[in-house]
């Protein structure tokens, strides 16, 4: 078990205001994980007022960019080097396999080295040509101190997601992890004290949602770096709305994967066991609605589900396993009842259902079975909501049209994909699909690329020049 006794505040291991804690349990076998102090609105103010003195009057937005990426730089090696010992923990808290974990993880060192390029090449400040005997420069001025609120899923990718880029703009940050994953969250602290950042730059403050909201409204952030739901999305627009705050919300998804008749659908199928089913489906890019012509319908249905068949439900430490139990007990009672929901409504349940796998050894954990939907249409409940677990629904399409009028038939607009022989044709099928990311037969995503989504899937753009110019407010001086 890992005990922390102080929370990070201002880049030093400060004693909480208050006595409370957050104990972090598996979820897959109920065993204690950690212990940590809870963060209170008084340690937010305390946070939010370090952040503000060395924004305001300290040295690190005042740095050179070239020294800001030193520091950053000194992080990120400090992190890699621990890659597989977070990996071990995030799986202990969280429940994802530990393939993924152990996967993302080591991906992490690129991921921040591409933001260390970024802000080498970054056109921090330029000129206009002159006119009437003037000339104009335009500077990239951080935008201040940032707030990042980040979800259990995926924590040290959402975190750094936020924190790099607003470090190298020359911002100061407070993170405030999920209670879930809030022992990886401190983890994540020691080796952002260890690197050297000056003094108030960083905190990180372990809460539940009435002190993430506190630290939303508190009028000494200046911009808020958000993603989780679409519930919380919308609530923390509204807060930063009242105050002119900047806002980039990263939230939820029910993407579309489109087969069309000529795909090669025993690939597209081996490959949505990742795109639909990896880190459990709680994941907002999630391929969870699978759109097949009825020419071939019956096909796709057969290949999905001897793909899912073959999936193995266990213990998330095991390399063995592809999908471990769900985050929590409510967010598996949540599946549980769109499960439920779907054969209510009519669709046809081809594999898996409600409760729980029979699997000896895993009667302690949260964990459902691995469910196929066939015959759904797009209005039912388990093609509109974002269920955030293993569940996909196949909807049978007639043209092209319609299969791309279905997708778009959507609250949200995150991600989605299509198959198909020609990848220029899926080119030209994704530029009528209204997601923020696509891709063609399962092509791997540049995390140098914009990421973000259209609609309820948020607002802003997060990852590369995208992300690191979100983090910025444009200045023009006239001379």
């Amino acid at each position: 078990m890992i005990t922390f006794d102080k929370l990070l505040v201002g880049g030093a291991w400060t004693a909480p205001a208050t006595s409370g804690v957050l104990e972090v349990r598996s979820p897959h076998d109920q065993s204690l994980v950690g212990v940590v102090p809870e963060a209170s609105f008084a340690d937010v103010d305390r946070a939010v007022a370090a952040a503000r003195e060395a924004f305001d009057h300290g040295p690190w937005p005042r740095l050179a960019p070239a020294e800001r990426r030193r520091v950053v730089a000194r992080f990120n090696e400090l992190h890699a080097a621990r890659a597989g010992e977070l990996a071990a923990l995030i799986t202990s808290e969280n429940g994802s396999p530990i393939w993924f974990t152990g996967w993302l993880q080591r991906s992490l060192k690129d991921f921040n080295d591409d933001f260390l390029d970024v802000a080498a090449r970054f056109d921090w400040e330029s000129e206009l040509p002159g006119r009437d005997g003037h000339r104009t420069v335009v500077r990239r001025a951080p935008v201040g101190v940032v707030a990042a609120v980040i979800p259990w899923n995926a924590p040290h990718q959402s975190a750094l997601a936020k924190l790099v880029p607003a470090l190298l703009a020359g911002c100061t940050v407070i993170l405030k992890p999920s209670p879930e994953t809030a022992v990886d969250g401190l983890r994540l602290a020691e080796l952002l004290a260890e690197a050297g950042f000056p003094e108030g730059v960083i905190s990180v403050l372990p809460a539940d949602r009435e002190v993430s909201e506190h630290l939303v409204a508190h009028p000494g952030v200046d911009k808020i770096a958000f993603t989780g739901s679409t519930a919380a999305g919308r609530r923390i627009a509204a807060v930063a709305g009242e105050r002119f705050k900047r806002v980039s919300l990263e939230l939820g998804g029910k993407s579309a994967s489109i087969v069309l008749p000529d795909a090669d659908v025993d690939r597209a199928a081996a490959a949505l066991k990742g795109l639909s089913l990896g880190n459990n489906g709680e994941a907002c890019v999630a391929h969870t609605r699978i759109l097949a012509p009825r020419s071939r319908y019956d096909e796709v249905v057969d290949a999905i589900a001897a793909m899912m068949r073959g999936v193995t439900v266990g213990d998330p430490m095991d390399p063995d396993t592809w999908i471990g139990p769900m985050v929590k007990q409510a967010q598996q009672q949540r599946v549980q009842s769109c499960i439920e929901a779907g054969i209510a409504e009519g669709a046809r349940l081809v594999l898996g259902g409600p409760g729980a796998p029979d699997t000896p050894g895993l009667e302690k954990g949260f964990y459902v079975r691995p469910t196929l939907f066939a015959d759904v249409a797009n209005t039912m409940r388990i093609a509109q909501e974002e269920i955030f677990g293993p569940v996909l629904a196949v909807i049978p399409y007639d043209t092209e049209d319609e299969a791309v009028a279905i997708a778009n038939d959507s609250a949200y607009g995150l991600d989605g994909g299509v198959w198909t022989a020609d990848p220029e044709h899926g080119l030209e099928v994704a530029r009528r699909i209204r997601t923020g990311t696509f891709s063609v037969n399962g092509a791997s995503r540049d995390m140098r690329a914009p990421f973000g989504g259209f609609k309820a899937s948020g607002l802003g753009r997060e990852f590369g020049p995208a992300g690191l110019s979100a983090c910025t407010e444009y200045q023009s001086v006239a001379l």
